[in-house]
């Protein structure tokens, strides 16, 4: 019951709360960042002049979903020495929550894979599942210690820019019928990879505490924070150097913006900047690459 002496908090104060609430959720479930994926993927089919179909767009948005919360529920980390942000807090409270999510988006990603008639492709998409997996569940025992995939040294931002790379470039690819080794695929794919590889430094360099209590060898951890900022800017300049053939003056153009909001993102990151930093500023870059391309086309 509220204190009879306490003044009503404002219709304002509420408005806000309630705004909050609705943002903590997007952003946190990972539905903003399932949304980059499938923009980004949307991209890839401006580029060749192509409409996105509908249903593949629900099965990346819903398989990315799927992906990114159940490895927010794992057990294991619920019993890590970790540094409790309000992100992090927030996915603790709302764990149950999180876990349906998982499921109800894995049944709605499997049914569409199976209707469409993505059996073929179950190898390539089966071994991103697997790295996805992997990343963070323990499964490996070295040492006498169980290890996922990216507690080996220096190597989760490169499963995390090989992933996205694959899905949002090779998929249409494939979906168009375009060799994956064919040049102008070959450069898309490595544009895409160094562009989510300079960002991925990003969460590294938010994870630099957590990682260090959790004995995980990031970049950040070995080289230090402004080195792995420079890395991640020269990932960032290569990857707008790389130029697809047949690819429009404006095109061009348009993309520099969101490498140059990149930059700027990477060079003041730090990890005690808010969590909407990262989760609305950060994961918000790729769909402002979606936007870009898209006013272009």
């Amino acid at each position: 019951m509220r204190n009879p002496n306490q003044p009503a908090p404002s219709s304002t104060t509420a408005s806000f709360a309630g705004l909050k609430r609705w943002v903590d959720a997007v952003l946190y479930s990972s539905a903003w960042l399932s949304a980059a994926a499938v923009g980004l993927m949307w991209a890839t089919f401006l580029f060749w002049r192509a409409d996105v179909p509908p249903r593949l767009a629900i099965m990346i948005f819903t398989a990315t979903l799927f992906l990114y919360n159940i490895d927010s529920v794992l057990p294991y980390k619920y019993g890590q020495r970790l540094v409790l942000s309000e992100r992090k807090l927030w996915m603790i409270h709302h764990r149950r929550e999180l876990f349906l999510l998982a499921l109800g988006s894995l049944a709605i990603a499997g049914v569409l894979f199976w209707l469409d008639g993505w059996q073929h492709l179950l190898g390539f998409l089966g071994h991103l599942t697997a790295i996805s997996l992997l990343y963070s569940l323990p499964v490996i025992r070295i040492g006498g210690r169980w290890r996922a995939l990216r507690d080996f040294p220096l190597l989760k931002v490169f499963l995390i820019a090989y992933v996205w790379a694959a899905v949002t470039v090779w998929i249409p690819a494939f979906y168009l019928n375009k060799p994956l080794l064919s040049p102008v695929v070959l450069v898309l794919f490595s544009r895409r990879f160094l562009f989510i590889l300079a960002l991925a430094f990003v969460f590294d360099i938010r994870d630099y505490t957590k990682d260090r209590l959790t004995g995980t060898r990031t970049f950040p951890g070995v080289f230090g924070v402004r080195a792995t900022k420079v890395v991640a800017l020269v990932a960032l300049v290569l990857s707008n150097f790389l130029i697809p053939q047949g690819a429009a003056f404006q095109h061009v153009f348009m993309l520099s913006l969101p490498t140059l909001l990149a930059g700027s993102i990477i060079w003041f990151a730090d990890e005690t900047r808010p969590d909407y930093y990262f989760a609305l500023l950060a994961d918000g870059v790729l769909l402002a690459q979606f936007f870009a391309v898209y006013l272009a086309s």
